[in-house]
C-alpha cells in the first residue's frame, strides 16, 4: 500500500505540472501532517514558496493548484486557509476502503523496499574480558531495533558485533595472569568473568605504574600478533569465556548478532597502510604514519592528523575501522553501513569516514552513517553508576527491572484479588520488565541523554511499554469476553466510520507505512514509539466512547475490525522494537 501522504504528494505533483508546466515536475509539493486537527489531516504549503517565482499571490497559486487537482476520491472538498495553505481532510469512505485492504494484509500496508539494499548494522560491541555494562545498553537495543525495521522492509541486513578482542589489553591481561592465576590461560572457565574483570583492573594499574610490567605486556602483544601458539590459546580461552557471558544477555534480550571482532581485520591492516601510501595520503609525524584531515585542528589550531600506524609499529582503532570499511564494501558488498555507538565517538567516525573517502575505500554509492546516542543518567541527573561509583553491570540492571516488575505485578494482583499461576506471574514479570527497559530507551530521541527510572518505565500510564502491552491485552480481552475469533472477521463486511473517535483511530492506523519509512531513513526509533503511544491513546478513547460487543450489526463487526487492526498494529510495531506482546496482563 502506498502511504497516504505519498498518494497526496503524487496528486499535487500532477497538478503542479498541469498548472505550471513540466519544469515543476520535480518540485516537492510540501505536504505535511496538519499541526492541528481543526486544519484537517494534511496541509500543502507549496503555494507560499512558489508565489515569488511565479510572480503571483500565494492564494492565486493555491487556487490554480486546486483547479487542476484530482483528489475527490481521497479528500473532502479542499479549502484555502490563511495566506495560501491548502487544508486536506480525508474522506470517511476513503478511510474505510483503505482499512478493508489491511484486513487481509499481514504487513498492514508496509511494502517491502524496492530496490532493497545490502546494509550492515554495527552495534553492541562489548570488550572481551570485561562485563557488559549499562553503556552497552543503548547500542544493543537501538541497533537491534534499526536492524529489525530494515529487515522488515526486506533489506539484506548483516548484524555485526565488532567486539574488542585484540590489542594491548590482552598482552596486559595475559602477562598479569601468568603471575597471578596461570591456570586461566590453559583451562576453560578457570575464572568467573567477574573475577577476570577484577584481574583486568589490577593489570591496568600495574601497566600504568610499572615500566617493566608495561614492556613485558607489550612483548606479549607482539607474541600474540605473531601467532605464538600459547598466546593464541590463552587469548581464545579468554574470548570464549566472555562470549558465553555476552550470549546470556543477548538471549534474554532476544538479540541476534554475528561476531566479527577487531581481530578479524588484523590480517588486512598492512594492506590498508599500503593503499594509503599508494594514494599519497600518508605523512610521517614523530615516527607515526598519519593522514592529515580537512576541517580538524588541535587546540593550537594546527591541522589534526589521524594516526594509522603508531611510532612503535602498532596499529590502532582507526586502522582497524578503515580495514573494516574496506572489507564491508569489497567483500560484503554493503551499500549502507550503520555504526551505532555513543555520541562521544562522533569525531572518530567523521575522521575515519573522511580518510576512507579520500582513499577510495568508500565509493559514492555506499552510504556510511554514525547513529550516535546520549548517556543513560541516574535519577540524580548524573551518569548512571552504582553507589560505589562503578559502572552498572547490564545483567544487574536487567535483573532489577524484572524484580521491580514482579513486585508491581504482585501488588496489582493482590489489589484485584486475582489468583494466577506461578508460570504466568514469572513470564509476565520478565516480559514487562525487559520490555520496559527497551521501550524506555527507544522512546527517547537517541541523540539525547535520558534518565533511567524503574518507576517511570513500569508505569501503566504514559509513554511506557506496560501502557502499550495493556492496550494490546485489552483487545484480546474483548475476544475472550465475546467469544470472538478475529481471524473470522470478513473483509466483505461493511466498515462504517461515523463516530469521531472511530475516524481518529482509523487515520492513526493508516499512518504506519509513513512512520516505518521515516525510521528507515532517519534511524530514529522514537518515531515508532511515538506512533504506537498515540495509537494506544486513540484506541483507549475509542474503547471508552464506542461500545463494541454491545453494538448492533453491522456496527459491531466494523468496530471489531478496528480492534483487531489496532492489536495487529501494536503487535507488529512492538516486535520491531524487540518487544513481545502478552495476551493477558
Amino acid at each position: 500500500m502506498t502511504a497516504i501522504i505519498q498518494q497526496i504528494k503524487e496528486r499535487f505533483s500532477q497538478s503542479l505540472v498541469k498548472s505550471f508546466g513540466e519544469n515543476f515536475a520535480a518540485t516537492d509539493p510540501l505536504i505535511v501532517a496538519a499541526s492541528n486537527p481543526r486544519f484537517g489531516d494534511y496541509q500543502c504549503n507549496i503555494s507560499l514558496s512558489l508565489a515569488k517565482e511565479l510572480k503571483q499571490k500565494p492564494r492565486e497559486v493555491a487556487a490554480t493548484l486546486l483547479k487542476n487537482l484530482e483528489i475527490d476520491d481521497l479528500c473532502q472538498p479542499t479549502e484555502i486557509a490563511g495566506p495560501g495553505f491548502i487544508n486536506l481532510t480525508l474522506k470517511p469512505s476513503y478511510l474505510e476502503t483503505q482499512l478493508k485492504d489491511l484486513i487481509i494484509d499481514n504487513r498492514l500496508g508496509v511494502a517491502g523496499a524496492n530496490p532493497s539494499q545490502k546494509i550492515i548494522v554495527d552495534f553492541s560491541s562489548p570488550n572481551i574480558a570485561k562485563e557488559m555494562h549499562v553503556g552497552h545498553l543503548r547500542s544493543t537495543i537501538i541497533g537491534d531495533c534499526i536492524a529489525r525495521i530494515l529487515e522488515f522492509r526486506h533489506h539484506q541486513v548483516i548484524r555485526l558485533n565488532h567486539v574488542g578482542d585484540w590489542g594491548t589489553q590482552f598482552g596486559m591481561l595475559i602477562t598479569y595472569l601468568q603471575e597471578a592465576y596461570p591456570s586461566a590461560l590453559t583451562q576453560a572457565d578457570a575464572l568467573d568473568l567477574g573475577d577476570l574483570v577484577s584481574f583486568y583492573k589490577k593489570a591496568k594499574i600495574r601497566f600504568d605504574e610499572d615500566e617493566n610490567f608495561k614492556e613485558t605486556a607489550r612483548q606479549a602483544v607482539v607474541k600474540l600478533q605473531s601467532g605464538d601458539p600459547q598466546s593464541r590459546q590463552a587469548w581464545q580461552l579468554l574470548c570464549q569465556q566472555s562470549r558465553r557471558e555476552f550470549q546470556k544477555i543477548y538471549d534474554i534480550l532476544d538479540i541476534k548478532l554475528i561476531e566479527r571482532g577487531e581481530s578479524f581485520y588484523n590480517p588486512y591492516l598492512e594492506a590498508v597502510i599500503t593503499e594509503l601510501d599508494q594514494q599519497g595520503l600518508l605523512t610521517e609525524d614523530n615516527g607515526a604514519l598519519c593522514v592529515f584531515l580537512d576541517g580538524f585542528t588541535n587546540k593550537e589550531g594546527d591541522p589534526l592528523p589521524l594516526i594509522v600506524k603508531k611510532s612503535d609499529g602498532g596499529y590502532n582503532y582507526a586502522t582497524t575501522d578503515l580495514a573494516a570499511i574496506c572489507y564491508r564494501v569489497r567483500q560484503d558488498k554493503a551499500e549502507r553501513i550503520i555504526y551505532v555507538t555513543d555520541a562521544g565517538q562522533a569525531n572518530h567516525f567523521a575522521q575515519v569516514f573522511q580518510v576512507a573517502k579520500k582513499a577510495g575505500f568508500l565509493p559514492d554509492n555506499v552510504a556510511v552513517v554514525h547513529v550516535a546516542f546520549g548517556l543513560v543518567l541516574g535519577e540524580d541527573g548524573k551518569k548512571l553508576k552504582t553507589r560505589s561509583g562503578e559502572t552498572v553491570r547490564l545483567q544487574e540492571l536487567l535483573d532489577q527491572a524484572i524484580a521491580c516488575s514482579l513486585a508491581d505485578l504482585e501488588k496489582r494482583l493482590a489489589s484485584e484479588e486475582r489468583e494466577e499461576t506461578s508460570d504466568f506471574i514469572a513470564k509476565t514479570a520478565e516480559t514487562v520488565g525487559l520490555s520496559a527497559v527497551k521501550y524506555a530507551d527507544l522512546s527517547q530521541n537517541r541523540n539525547s541523554n535520558y534518565v533511567f527510572s524503574y518507576d517511570k518505565m513500569l508505569n501503566l500510564q504514559g509513554n511506557t511499554a506496560p501502557y502499550m502491552l495493556y492496550a494490546y491485552a485489552r483487545v484480546q480481552s474483548i475476544s475472550r469476553e465475546g467469544g470472538i475469533n478475529f481471524q473470522d472477521l470478513s473483509a466483505n463486511s461493511p466498515l462504517i466510520l461515523k463516530d469521531e473517535s472511530e475516524l481518529i483511530l482509523a487515520k492513526q492506523l493508516l499512518q504506519l507505512p509513513e512512520v516505518i519509512r521515516s525510521v528507515e531513513e532517519d534511524l530514529l526509533p522514537n518515531r515508532l514509539c511515538d506512533y504506537l503511544y498515540e495509537l494506544s491513546k486513540k484506541y483507549n478513547r475509542f474503547y471508552e466512547n464506542c461500545p463494541v460487543l454491545k453494538a448492533a450489526e453491522p456496527i459491531k463487526n466494523s468496530r471489531l475490525v478496528l480492534c483487531d487492526l489496532t492489536a495487529r498494529t501494536l503487535k507488529l510495531g512492538l516486535s520491531l522494537l524487540g518487544i513481545p506482546v502478552l495476551e493477558r496482563m
